[in-house]
């Protein structure tokens, strides 16, 4: 089987959620970095891959894959025959589609976006991104109070959605000191065999 490729930017949570899952699975993975700095994602060869020139995108075969959740979809549908990944017993692969959406929501407006303020200089309201993410945050360490994993009694893609954008939160100024169930999670996640982290930088965090 030839490599998957995986077109992706190091510092995009996006993008990391399914350089994490393909890590998870094994799979032989050739990355190519996309410079979003220099609007390489706008262009007309990268638009032909994903026409709202996003990433990440994923090329398997002649199976062309945009959208970082669809990946994920496609990644455990294709790959995990276990099927744990992507549940298919009912109320767990309906937990896991609500935890996606969250991911693609208020994950994204908030603790996302206040990291697109300070690391990408991104026009956004700073403050209000910030309060976004607390709020789903708050939700979050209630529902992690008494379980290990946000969809299943094992992990799931939904987890790997979420992950990087709240475990590098406080580069946008999210501490998370006050949700140690969240903190618990995100290490537990960080103890998977096949585990790999996305790039950290300095924004937003103390000298």
């Amino acid at each position: 089987m030839s490599a998957i490729t995986l077109y992706r930017h190091p510092l995009s949570g996006h993008s990391h959620r399914v350089e994490l899952l393909l890590s998870l699975l094994g799979l032989d993975t050739k990355i190519v970095d996309v410079d979003l700095m220099s609007g390489a994602h706008k262009q007309a060869e990268f638009i032909q891959k994903n026409t709202f020139g996003q990433v990440p995108v994923v090329e398997d075969g002649d199976v062309v894959i945009a959208d970082s959740n669809a990946i994920l979809v496609y990644l455990a549908t294709k790959y995990d025959p276990e099927r744990t990944w992507l549940p298919v017993e009912a109320n767990q692969a309906a937990e896991t589609q609500r935890f996606l959406s969250i991911a693609a929501g208020p994950v994204a407006t908030g603790p996302a976006s206040a990291r697109l303020v300070t690391v990408f200089g991104a026009g956004l309201d700073h403050q209000n991104a910030i309060d976004t993410a607390h709020k789903v945050l708050i939700v979050l360490e209630k529902h992690l109070q008494n379980r290990r994993w946000l969809a299943a009694d094992h992990p799931t893609i939904a987890d790997l959605a979420n992950y990087a954008y709240i475990a590098h939160a406080p580069e946008g100024e999210v501490a998370l000191d006050q949700y140690p169930n969240i903190r618990k999670w995100l290490k537990r996640i960080e103890s998977l065999s096949g585990f790999l982290p996305m790039q950290a930088t300095s924004a937003g965090l103390a000298a």
